[in-house]
């Protein structure tokens, strides 16, 4: 049996230790089948735990992921492979995501296209070991699969001619760490019997120009020639692999240079939309910053704000014209209607652009992406981010047109739902006060009061104790949302 213990294995999550137990324990036909040089980083959560595992196993290896709280997640489809899926946890302790590379079988090449699998899986699996933390394969079977993956992403003559063809210094360190523990008459073995088209004389030769200084050309056609023995595994011909490989390339830069983002896995689950409101004071600019930082660096994420939405093209020219009817009757000394009036449509406008912005977010979510609201507009708050023009008007002042423009107000909010999470930041006005000095108290109290006093307790919201300190409340609320993802 596996035995962990966590006061010496300080780098280790504990996320990590306690999923190789929980794997280790049920039996489970894995491996860690690559980077075993730096399983210390798998171990710490720096790299992704990337594990290959028996098809036998399948089923109970996604139970016990489930139940350690892991979530499914779909790569960008330019990048999705059969049988390899992402899974994600998070240790609460270190406040780290776990990346779990779940591999069902060894699918290699280049990183644009990962073009052929090497049909070696259960050979592989029957040579592990069980070691201090993970399962791993011999450093025969792990050197083979390795100068085959080094070949294809950087001797091809593409990957050459897009200035891809020199192997990281991570990579380099493996070759010599594989270098140092493998058998060759072993390695001669596993080939002649497991991988017959890829003779001694040919891999010897591929281990060769994986040196410094190997020339080009000779590089090219090992790469070739690797390629053409590969072809019978292969998820496609080799042109259609080539084009693929340089149109992706060029698509990269481009997302790169236009968007200056690149696309990022969505959730299997679904994606969520988090709203989160309170008070000023309350902290939640600071929350949602932190929380967006730490959900976007792996996920398809967005952050909105509902409070003050971005003006659209008619809230422009309605508030342009309402701004040139004012010039023209102060220059005229008249008191024109337009100036009971005007409140009143930036209020209208206000309701179209929030809507609209919700809606924008909630494609987003519906979509498979997460979206952070600063503020959301809910019946119960009635001094922020919802209908106003009732509260602004005396009924005695109720005319045709007023009327109409609370009609066309509510209108807009009816569109907008609940979000899937609703987090209140609730604060005591008095220290609300205290932390809000760049604004009036005159401001802060009335918003911070109207949170404090509202009974939540008949809403679907997570009510967090603001009071605490930053570092308290963003810990609950990941645990929270990661809960709920």
């Amino acid at each position: 049996m596996l035995e962990i213990t966590y006061r010496q294995e300080q780098s280790t999550l504990k996320l990590v230790a306690q999923l190789c137990q929980a794997l280790e324990n049920a039996g489970i036909n894995y491996c860690h089948w690559k980077s075993n040089n730096a399983l210390d980083r798998s171990a710490n959560g720096k790299n992704d735990l990337d594990l290959l595992v028996g098809r036998e196993d399948i089923q109970k290896f996604t139970e016990i992921l489930w139940h350690f709280g892991f979530k499914q997640a779909k790569a960008p489809k330019d990048e999705q492979m059969p049988s390899v899926i992402d899974y994600y946890g998070y240790d609460t302790d270190a406040d780290k995501l776990v990346h779990v590379h779940a591999h069902y079988q060894l699918i290699v090449g280049h990183d644009r296209t990962k073009n052929y699998r090497l049909p070696i899986e259960k050979q592989f699996l029957a040579s592990v070991t069980q070691g201090e933390l993970f399962r791993t394969p011999t450093a025969e079977y792990e050197f083979i699969v390795f100068v085959i993956r080094m070949i294809l992403k950087y001797s091809t003559w593409d990957a050459i001619l897009g200035r891809q063809a020199d192997l990281p210094k991570s990579a380099r360190n493996e070759l010599a760490y594989l270098q140092e523990r493998v058998d060759w008459i072993q390695i001669y073995g596993i080939l002649n019997q497991h991988l017959p088209y890829i003779d001694a004389e040919l891999f010897s030769t591929c281990v060769q120009s994986l040196q410094t200084n190997y020339p080009v050309w000779e590089r090219i056609q090992l790469g070739h020639k690797i390629q053409k023995q590969l072809q019978a595994h292969a998820r496609r011909s080799h042109i259609s692999d080539v084009y693929l490989k340089v149109w992706r390339r060029f698509l990269r830069a481009m997302k790169r240079r236009i968007v200056k983002d690149l696309p990022k896995k969505s959730l299997t689950n679904g994606g969520v939309m988090i709203a989160v409101v309170g008070g000023d004071g309350a902290g939640k600019s600071t929350v949602i910053d932190q929380l967006y930082s730490w959900l976007s660096k792996d996920f398809e994420t967005m952050q909105v704000h509902l409070g003050k939405p971005p003006w659209s093209a008619t809230t422009v020219l309605i508030r342009g014209l309402l701004k040139i009817v004012r010039i023209i009757s102060t220059a005229f000394s008249k008191q024109d209607s337009e100036t009971n009036y005007s409140p009143l449509l930036w209020e209208v406008c206000a309701a179209r652009d929030r809507y609209l912005h919700y809606a924008k977010a909630r494609r987003f979510a519906t979509n498979g992406g997460i979206v952070i609201c600063d503020r959301f507009p809910i019946p119960q708050i009635k001094l922020m981010d919802g209908p106003q023009i009732e509260r602004l008007v005396d009924p005695s002042q109720m005319n045709g047109f007023r009327k109409f423009l609370l009609q066309l107000e509510q209108h807009w909010y009816q569109y907008i739902t609940l979000p899937d999470l609703l987090i209140v930041l609730k604060l005591d006005p008095e220290i609300a006060v205290q932390r809000k000095t760049t604004e009036k108290e005159s401001h802060v109290r009335p918003r911070s009061t109207e949170i404090w006093q509202l009974d939540w307790q008949e809403t679907p919201a997570h009510v967090i104790d603001a009071s605490r300190s930053k570092e308290e409340v963003i810990a609950e609320l990941k645990s929270l949302i990661w809960s709920i993802l």
